[in-house]
């Protein structure tokens, strides 16, 4: 879909949408220490565990990305609608 504008192109944050499945798949930069602490230690949805499962990560996305996620969420929408 499109990757980090204001990147050289190389280690870009950017955003896929990969076909057949129509999942968003995404590349950024791993999250600090003390960003990954506090949203393991958050419960943001009543009922889900706190912590960070072993097999996820948290990474992070330019906000100036939006539009372009934007853009891959309405590719995923209309490939599941199929």
């Amino acid at each position: 879909m499109g990757m980090d504008p204001n990147t050289g192109g190389e280690g870009s944050p950017t955003v896929w949408v990969e076909e057949g499945s129509a999942d968003l798949v995404l590349q950024g930069e791993e999250a600090e220490a003390l960003l990954k602490d506090m949203i393991g230690s958050t419960e943001w949805v009543s009922g889900h565990a706190r912590g960070i499962p072993a097999h996820e990560r948290v990474i992070r996305i330019p906000a100036r990305m939006v539009p372009i996620l934007r853009e891959a969420c309405d590719v995923a929408e209309r490939e599941t609608v199929r």
